[in-house]
């Protein structure tokens, strides 16, 4: 089965709740067209996307939704690529990877996060290409190199490369910490009160470290899961 862009957008169309879309525009900010579907029901239409289009289908659509620059169909672009068994998956990697430079709402940034989260997962060798980003002039390219390596925050028992990954990734940390951009303090926070819940020792260590030159609601959001001094 195949799904043109254009019966895409009439199934996306056909989901939008009268009023929402002003309300969304508002609570988003946005600038671009918003169709005002609830999440919910853009996850359920994705979902069947993906259970009947090909890999290869999948990642022409999520192009093209993309390219619209409709909200709600770059959410759905987003949601096409999310899984975490995708073969073969390096046009799915690469069509993330683009859509990077366009990030400018945290809603569509952290949903194209998340397909990248299972792309990374599965080849942990991209996190040198996302290495890249912590050093871009693009703030939202910055701030989605940590969202994008959340996944290394989650283990329990890391084996010795994601301790490795893991360590990585707080050095970007450590380099954004001196940044006064809301959204920057911001994810370091989320990265630290994650990792907290399973790796407390590095949160303080880096609390300790880095923690005066933080924000204080970023250093107070950080240390949330942290055992009471």
């Amino acid at each position: 089965m195949t799904l043109t862009l254009s019966d895409a957008l009439d199934q996306l169309k056909a989901l939008a709740e009268p009023g929402r879309s002003e309300q969304m525009t508002a609570y988003h900010k946005q600038t671009r067209e918003v169709l005002g579907i609830p999440n919910p029901a853009t996850n359920d239409l994705t979902k069947s996307w993906r259970q009947t289009l090909t890999v290869e289908n999948r990642v022409s659509l999520a192009q093209e939704l993309w390219q619209t620059d409709i909200f709600e169909a770059r959410i759905a672009a987003a949601k096409l690529l999310t899984q975490a068994r995708l073969r073969p998956d390096e046009d799915a990697w690469a069509l993330i990877q683009s859509w990077t430079p366009d990030f400018d709402s945290w809603a569509i940034a952290d949903h194209a996060c998340m397909a990248g989260q299972k792309r990374l997962v599965a080849d942990p060798s991209r996190l040198d290409a996302v290495e890249s980003w912590t050093t871009s002039d693009h703030m939202w390219s910055r701030r989605a190199a940590l969202v994008i390596t959340l996944p290394w925050t989650k283990q329990n028992h890391p084996k010795p490369a994601e301790l490795e990954a893991r360590d990585r990734v707080l050095s970007w940390a450590a380099s954004y910490v001196t940044d006064p951009d809301w959204f920057i303090q911001k994810a370091v926070a989320w990265w630290l009160r994650e990792l907290s819940k399973h790796d407390a020792p590095r949160v303080i260590g880096f609390l300790e470290a880095h923690g005066d030159t933080m924000k204080p609601f970023a250093r107070k959001e950080a240390a949330k899961h942290l055992p009471t001094p």
